[in-house]
């Protein structure tokens, strides 16, 4: 979560978000509009269901439009379809994704795409902030302003995700689904998705609604308590829950039983290693160890990256990984996109459990099962404590902040990049060890800290 003017920065780990209408007004989306359009000449343009994200689009698209820049109308759309839309067409320059994720309904969010479809990178954004600040627009002559056009997006983005699995083996099994579209932007794709993969398909929370009535957007085992019990008295064979914008995916498997992020990035990571004979997985500091643990069982190899998809999808490109993601539910299929996808991640989930004939249930029995335990601290020097943890820790990868391992667990300290705080992460094979490293991190922050 990125909050307006945090630490001197407009734009965080994953674009720009802050409170509609307070910390994210119509002005700043506008101007957020002209600086894309300074740097493109066609832009497509979509948004989430919340109800700051019309009023934020307008503005957009007013930005986007007084510099000269024509801009493709898609309304409602799931992240990566829009994503997908760029990519695909020759013509568009890039892209602009109105939504703030998987924040809570209050929230609003402006997201940039570069024309191959990935988020902009760390530097791009650097870039994008500077003419923000100086207001170096390229206004446009009056006879020369952009003008609005409107496309569907929707086949074309069901056929890419269809023509990258294999549809015959999903709809052979005949698989019941539930799917929890969130009241968000996933209810215009991902029910007909599953419809066309040959599943049984009960939707529940399928209809748009930015006030979030039955949960938060946040598709974490505390927000999902109506998919468990769903999927149990239905008999359905798995659950899936998306996030507000539909760019990620988590899972409930036939018993009820919400699966850890964790555990369904290392199953699908372990498939394509596997499947590729062999192959780099690109995966943050923060994710847990039975990720690399598989993927090095399996014959491939784990590269670490700081927090955030961008980053991820930047090193995937660079180092031609097959498969990347966060421990969130957001995973990347390169073959399709260089971007989270929820939708892409329930039908690869659904080719994997057809073609091991396996339900999801037994398929993540073979996922080695580690505690993670997170806490946050105040920290408002955090130079002074990452020089702190460079010298009492100088073998720890300083990726993003600095990750200890041991031969069977891992502490990350890692201040925030958007607030006053730092955050521990620990992991280890049982909860006592992983409280343990947690109070360690502690100690060692307070102690960094003189506090």
């Amino acid at each position: 979560m990125t909050r307006i003017g945090a630490v001197g920065e407009l734009f965080g780990t994953d674009g720009v978000r802050g409170v509609a209408n307070e910390e994210l007004t119509p002005e700043m989306a506008m101007n957020l509009g002209r600086v894309m359009g300074t740097l493109k000449r066609k832009v497509a343009v979509a948004m989430d269901t919340r109800i700051s994200s019309y009023m934020l689009k307008s503005a957009v698209i007013a930005g986007l439009t007084s510099c000269g820049c024509d801009v493709v109308d898609l309304g409602i759309a799931p992240t990566p379809a829009l994503q997908y839309y760029v990519k695909s067409k020759d013509e568009i320059e890039g892209g602009i994704v109105v939504t703030a994720s998987h924040n809570p309904r209050e929230y609003g969010g402006i997201k940039f795409i570069q024309e191959d479809g990935r988020e902009f990178t760390r530097d791009m954004d650097a870039e994008c902030e500077r003419i923000y600040k100086s207001k170096s627009f390229r206004f446009a002559s009056w006879d020369n302003i952009g003008q609005v056009y409107y496309d569907e997006y929707r086949r074309l983005y069901i056929n890419g995700i269809l023509s990258k699995v294999d549809v015959d083996a999903i709809a052979g099994k005949g698989f019941k689904v539930v799917i929890d579209c969130g009241n968000g932007a996933g209810y215009v794709t991902s029910p007909y998705i599953l419809k066309e993969l040959g599943c049984n398909v009960i939707s529940i929370n399928a209809h748009p609604d930015g006030r979030f009535p039955q949960r938060n957007p946040e598709p974490v085992e505390e927000n999902v308590g109506l998919l468990k019990r769903v999927v149990k008295e239905v008999g359905a064979d798995l659950g899936v829950a998306h996030d507000g914008d539909a760019d990620r995916a988590t899972f409930v498997d036939e018993k009820g039983r919400f699966i850890p992020e964790d555990i369904m990035l290392a199953l699908m990571a372990k498939y394509y290693v596997e499947k590729n004979n062999g192959g780099k997985v690109v995966t943050p500091v923060s994710s847990s160890k039975c990720v690399e643990d598989v993927v090095v069982e399996a014959g491939g190899e784990v590269i670490y990256t700081p927090v955030g998809s961008p980053v991820v999808a930047e090193t995937m490109l660079k180092v031609k990984a097959v498969f990347g993601g966060e421990g969130n539910g957001g995973l990347i299929f390169p073959e399709h996109l260089l971007a989270r996808d929820g939708a892409m991640s329930f039908a690869k989930v659904l080719e994997l459990m057809a073609l091991e004939n396996k339900p999801i249930s037994e398929l993540v029995k073979g996922i080695p099962k580690y505690y993670m335990i997170k806490t946050k601290l105040p920290c408002r020097d955090k130079i002074k404590l990452l020089k702190g943890l460079e010298e009492k820790f100088p073998d720890a990868n300083f990726t993003d902040g600095a990750r200890i391992d041991y031969e069977d667990s891992w502490i990350l300290i890692r201040p925030s990049g958007t607030e006053p705080i730092v955050r521990i992460f620990a992991e280890a094979k049982s909860k006592k060890k992983a409280k343990e490293l947690v109070e360690f991190g502690i100690k060692v922050v307070k102690e960094i800290l003189g506090e």
